[in-house]
Formats: C-alpha cells, structure tokens, sequence
C-alpha cells in the first residue's frame, strides 16, 4: 500500500459505512426538484454521463437522482452478441480482473485474494462448483450505466444476502483491504445454465443505498446480522441471455463465476479492459 492508497483507505476502516450510506439513499431518493436537479447536472458535468444514449434525455423527467441513475437505454444502443456459445458482459464498466479460480481462489490484486467460499458466504458446498473454474470482476464507475443483465440464459436456484461492511470498491482501496468483496454486503445469485452453475454476486460499497433484483425487488437494506439465503424450485425464473436481473442503487461491482471446463473468457477480456452491456467476453465450453 503506498502513500495515496493508505490516505484513501484507512479512514474508511472506522467510518460508520451503513450509516452513511443511509444518509445518501435519503439524499439520492430526494424528490425535490431544484436538489436532484443539481446533483443530476453535477454528476452529468463531473462524469461525462452520456445522456444521448438515454431513453429520457430530459432530466426533469427523473424524479430523483437515483431514477437518474438507474435510468434505461434506448433500444438498440447495447446489442447481444449473436456469436455461438456467446457469454455476454453482464453491464457496462471496467475489468478488474479476470481469470481462473485456483483451489478455491480469486484474485483480488496485488498479491490479494479471498476464496470462493468466503465470496459465497461460508458455505462450502455452495461454493464446491466452481473450484478451479473461471471469475471475472467488474467495475461500475458512476457515469456508468447501472442495470445488471444476464450474461448467459439461466434457471434461478438460489439467491443469497450476505451481511458485511461497505468498504469503497474503487482501484486504490481494491489494491489495499484484504478479501474486499468477501468482505462487503453483497447478494449472490446461483443460477443454473447450459454451461452448468453461474454465480453473479452484486457487490456492495459506500454510498450504494441497496441492491435488487427483478425477483425480489430490493435485497437490502435493510442490512442484516446473518447469511440469508432463499431458494427456487418449481416457480424458480428463468432470465434469458441479456435480460436485467437486477441493479445497483448508486454504483459498485459485480463477479460472475463459472465452473471448471465450463466457460473461456475471450482472449482480449482482461484488467483494464472497458466493456459494455452485451458484448462478447467469453464462450460456453460445449
């Protein structure tokens, strides 16, 4: 950790996190017109958000700035790759890694990694399925756009809500905290595809007022003290390739797995890259 990254980073150890980020849901899910107006041109004008890709340009139409953030595309502006066996970019951002599960580990960066099992919130046998297959992690940026979408056609099998704190998710507290994402409260969704088992984990950070799913609706908050965990049988959706699954209120991280001999990441997807919805990042292995 150097100087820059240490400043960044220990403070945010003692920050009450889940108290701060209730305060900016309230602010966020403001509904006065002239204080979301301002944040929404601010974040416009600091992020370089591109509102021409917006199916409501109009920013008065929004009313909060979290209706902004999770704002929908035109149509058309993120079209699915149509190649065979395609795996899709679940959203828009940037790789933070991507690679293989080695004996149950996921690399973080710098030399950091936190497990599968960890990641999964404890459970072993959860986890058992996707030991020395593929992860990748990637990153939303604030100017990015915020619905998740499914990067592969899935059965729902199990969703999972584990508690924990909200450290940042940005590059200089990723390169610092050890086991960040199994250590933030994130929601895990195990679905069931034809490459075997996926796991899409949405990660939460300081400042993301909650999570959702297109199932469920908001995960959290509220915040919780113990794992929960719901699971699908004979009502479980099935979400095809690029369907939305879920969102993000305010921005973070989410990890996709696959399971051994079940999915090759493209040779060009790799830390740094910058990806968008529905592009090609890997392929099934049939």
């Amino acid at each position: 950790m150097n100087l820059k990254e240490a400043l960044i980073t220990l403070p945010q150890y003692v920050l009450p996190h889940h108290a701060l980020s209730t305060m900016m849901s309230k602010l966020t899910h403001c509904e006065n017109k002239a204080v979301k107006n301002f944040c929404i041109k601010l974040a416009i004008k600091h992020y370089g958000v591109n509102m021409g890709e917006a199916l409501e340009p109009d920013i008065n139409a929004y009313k909060s700035f979290n209706h902004f953030f999770t704002r929908e595309l035109k149509p058309g502006v993120r079209p699915l790759s149509t190649e065979r066996n395609a795996i899709v970019c679940p959203c828009d951002g940037a790789v933070s890694q991507a690679g293989d599960i080695t004996n149950g580990q996921i690399f973080q960066a710098k030399g950091k990694s936190f497990t599968a099992t960890e990641l999964l919130g404890g459970d072993a046998a959860r986890a058992e399925p996707f030991n020395n297959g593929v992860f990748t992690t990637i990153y939303l940026s604030p100017k990015d756009y915020h619905r998740l979408h499914m990067p592969l056609t899935g059965t729902l099998q199990e969703m999972v809500h584990i508690p924990g704190r909200l450290f940042s998710v940005n590059a200089a507290t990723t390169n610092s905290v050890p086991g960040l994402f199994a250590r933030n409260e994130r929601v895990a969704a195990i679905f069931d595809t034809d490459s075997g088992p996926m796991a899409l984990v949405l990660v939460g950070a300081i400042f993301v007022s909650s999570v959702e799913t297109a199932w469920h609706g908001v995960v959290t908050p509220p915040s919780v003290t113990s794992v929960q965990s719901w699971q699908y049988g004979d009502d479980a959706p099935t979400l095809k390739i690029g369907e939305e699954m879920g969102r993000f209120n305010m921005g973070s991280t989410i990890i996709v797995l696959f399971g051994k001999d079940k999915a090759q990441w493209d040779a060009g997807f790799k830390a740094g890259k910058t990806v968008k919805l529905g592009e090609l990042i890997g392929r099934i292995i049939c």
